[in-house]
């Protein structure tokens, strides 16, 4: 094997630090979660009549909250790409170029089934979750159905257009 070849450790350099699977980080994203879960109820956005009111145009308070979103995920952004952020890793962060980014048919599609699947059964994927926590057990069929059509897009995704 060539020096040029070798791992980083055969070329005398010291390979970048990774941070090994620590057990204590699904504690601290467990807690995370619950406490997006909080926020989801508190705030009601995972309400089902907050969606509905959203889908009818008869309020405001869900415009409001993903229009923060949004800005606060573009702020974001531009202070990651500002900064040269990297990842715990250390490696740089991609972001894709303006022709990678272009919409097409596929997200057209992907988007339409999303918001049908979210106005008929009043939750995204996410609050699911906090909907099951809060007692509603209707959910877990909701769950089921978001875990059953994750695993038919694993089982299909080698035949779609990627």
């Amino acid at each position: 094997m060539s020096p040029a070849s070798g791992t980083d450790a055969q070329r005398g350099q010291t390979p970048p630090a990774v941070p090994a699977s620590r057990p204590d980080s699904v504690a601290v994203y467990s807690i995370l979660g619950l406490l997006l879960g909080v926020i989801f109820i508190k705030s009601e956005v995972a309400s089902w009549f907050r969606i509905q009111e959203m889908f009818r145009f008869q309020a405001f308070h869900m415009y409001g909250v993903i229009g923060s979103a949004v800005a606060v995920g573009a702020i974001g952004v531009a202070l990651l790409k500002r900064l040269g952020a990297r990842t715990v890793r250390g490696e740089p962060i991609f972001f894709p170029d303006a022709e990678e980014r272009r919409p097409s048919v596929a997200h057209a599609v992907g988007g339409t089934c999303f918001g049908l699947g979210w106005g008929v059964l009043g939750a995204c994927p996410g609050p699911i979750y906090a909907l099951v926590g809060s007692g509603l057990p209707v959910m877990l069929v909701a769950l089921a159905a978001a875990v059953a059509g994750a695993w038919v897009y694993g089982l299909l995704r080698p035949s779609l257009p990627h």
